[in-house]
């Protein structure tokens, strides 16, 4: 079978693997869509094994990347027993010891013995085929396609966790930082939970398509202040709730100094630093700051259920698909993060 490798310095190659073979409790997917994501740029853009040493990982030579996969169960091993050949599924793309207190509760990348991260050090979904354990196989919906299925399997599951660590609901404001897929997810999702929302992004092309996404106003904070804009729309008052995906400083700080006395911040995105004045930021406003890191396994069901059950189009995140034989063009178009998601379809 085919599956791409990075090899450093933003090139990658098509590699030619053996098809895998289910063991005991193991599962054989046939993929049929797998999402780029943008954390997937730490391992195309670094010199060979750097990106692994940052992260403290042993470099393991040939791993096929991609951690969004969606597919069809081609093959079943011995003692399977939720899943049949034929079943739509995804891939929770972490897998653990099963048995720390993180496993047990769903939230299995953060094990305490170290979680497997498909498509980092373990194979991911950027194949014709990957072998996983049957426990981290997700049932797909009918009325959901695969490029859905792998945009809830990371960035749609993500924003969706953050929601719903803050319990976004018909009485909040919303304020999304950032209008990457993760935030684009964010006003899809916030909007079906009932809140009116107000998304926010530097680029130009992704504050315009905002609306398309539901939102009820948009800002483009390159050409006006973010925060003054979030008090507009608010009356001065502030969001009651916000969730950051941009993993920049001006857009943590527009999330926390946007949002009103009591109100709750959400940090989804990744990487760097923000710099807070504590009292008047924090104390003074009673506010709450939290994180979310991906989603647990459950998580990523309730996601799944939620937007088959709310009709949400997904689909309409995606603005580049792929054949696997493209990747080289896949990823150096997608290098340049001005567009929306990406995914290879089979």
């Amino acid at each position: 079978m085919r599956g791409v490798v990075f090899t450093g310095n933003s090139t990658l190659e098509i590699a030619s693997f053996p098809d895998p073979e289910p063991g005991p409790g193991e599962v054989v997917v046939e993929m049929k869509a797998s999402g780029m994501c943008g954390s997937d740029l730490k391992f195309y853009r670094p010199p060979p094994g750097a990106a692994f040493a940052a992260l403290g990982l042993k470099d393991r030579g040939q791993i096929i990347a991609g951690h969004e996969p969606a597919g069809v169960v081609a093959a079943v091993g011995k003692d399977v027993r939720a899943f049949r050949v034929g079943d739509r599924v995804m891939v929770y793309h972490y897998d653990g010891c099963h048995t720390c207190d993180s496993c047990r509760s769903g939230y299995v990348q953060m094990c305490g013995e170290g979680a497997t991260v498909y498509g980092v050090s373990g194979n991911g979904g950027h194949a014709d085929y990957m072998k996983v354990p049957e426990a981290t196989l997700i049932h797909l919906p009918d009325e959901l396609s695969f490029a859905t299925g792998a945009a809830i399997s990371c960035g749609t599951g993500t924003a969706f966790a953050g929601l719903v660590r803050m319990d976004v609901n018909a009485r909040d404001t919303l304020a999304v930082i950032g209008q990457g897929p993760v935030g684009q997810s964010a006003v899809q999702l916030g909007k079906a939970m009932g809140a009116r929302v107000i998304a926010v992004d530097v680029a130009a092309d992704r504050v315009a398509r905002a609306a398309s996404f539901g939102a009820d106003a948009a800002v483009d904070a390159s050409k006006e202040d973010a925060i003054e804009a979030i008090r507009a729309f608010t009356g001065g008052r502030g969001v009651t709730k916000a969730i950051e995906t941009s993993g920049t400083a001006p857009g943590r700080l527009s999330a926390v100094r946007g949002c009103a006395p009591w109100g709750k911040v959400v940090f989804v995105g990744e990487g760097g630093e923000v710099t807070l004045n504590v009292s008047p930021d924090v104390l003074r406003k009673q506010l709450t700051i939290m994180g979310t890191y991906t989603f647990s396994n459950v998580g990523q069901a309730d996601c799944t259920r939620f937007i088959a059950d709310h009709g949400l189009d997904v689909d309409a995140l995606f603005t580049d698909r792929w054949a696997l034989d493209q990747a080289e063009e896949a990823y150096r178009t997608f290098d340049k993060q001005t567009g929306g998601k990406a995914v290879f379809v089979f």
